[in-house]
């Protein structure tokens, strides 16, 4: 099985938005698969410019990426059952891959296993660019933050860091794919508020103090805008527990 490794820049953080670059490359080989500009279906927002840094101008002659040469490369790439893919809070990626009529299989997400390993909670933040000068990963200083391709390269050596945890856990490369795998395809129980008027405190103490506070978040998150699978099932889980 071989490792590939993926990130999507977007127009957008949203169900409307789409994506307009798309980077993948394989374990440990330089050149990338795909790394390339798409013309999105709807305009790149200002907010989502100034993080990425792809402006509506950039894109308005490159094809769709239905259209594209790259389009049938991703997608038997994605959907082979004999390739494992990785991405960084996989579940964006691929709600954006869906979109475009792809559906990937065998996806690991480094977001999640991070949050798994973090059994005390002592990580500050989950994001990519956190973690990389956390674990202070060997980056090349000319790989810049927030372009797919630099995002990839940060995202495999933060991948090689996750992978030697679970191969001493779990006793094997083969046993450390398979429960990541498990990890990777259902959502994450939050333990602690990082946000909001209960930030630093634990979820489950709160469901026992404002209970409230909980179902009205809830509300929120089912109607969101934004994939929040993994709130929504914390909240689920501390609510149900109170009963």
């Amino acid at each position: 099985m071989k490792t590939y490794f993926f990130d999507t820049e977007t127009t957008g953080n949203t169900e409307a938005d789409y994506l307009c670059q798309l980077a993948i490359k394989e374990s440990g080989i330089d050149a990338p698969i795909i790394n390339e500009l798409y013309k999105p279906r709807v305009e790149i927002g200002v907010a989502s410019m100034a993080v990425h840094h792809i402006t509506n101008k950039m894109v308005e002659d490159k094809p769709l990426f239905q259209d594209s040469d790259t389009y049938k490369k991703a997608k038997d790439l994605f959907e082979s059952e004999e390739n494992l893919c990785v991405a960084h809070n996989a579940v964006f990626d691929v709600d954006m891959l869906k979109k475009e009529k792809i559906n990937p299989t065998n996806i690991i997400c480094t977001l999640k296993l991070s949050r798994y390993l973090d059994k005390d909670e002592k990580i500050e933040s989950y994001r990519l660019q956190y973690l990389r000068y956390l674990l202070d990963l060997s980056i090349p200083e000319n790989v810049v933050a927030h372009d797919a391709m630099g995002d990839v390269i940060v995202l495999e050596k933060l991948y090689e860091r996750i992978l030697t945890k679970f191969i001493e856990t779990e006793g094997g490369e083969e046993k450390a794919i398979e429960k990541m795998l498990e990890i990777s395809s259902t959502p994450s129980l939050i333990k602690t508020f990082k946000f909001g008027k209960y930030n630093g405190q634990k979820v489950e103490e709160i469901a026992k103090t404002d209970p409230g506070y909980l179902s009205w978040l809830l509300e929120q998150k089912q109607n969101s805008d934004q994939n929040e699978e993994d709130w929504v099932y914390t909240l689920r889980h501390y609510l149900g527990s109170t009963d």
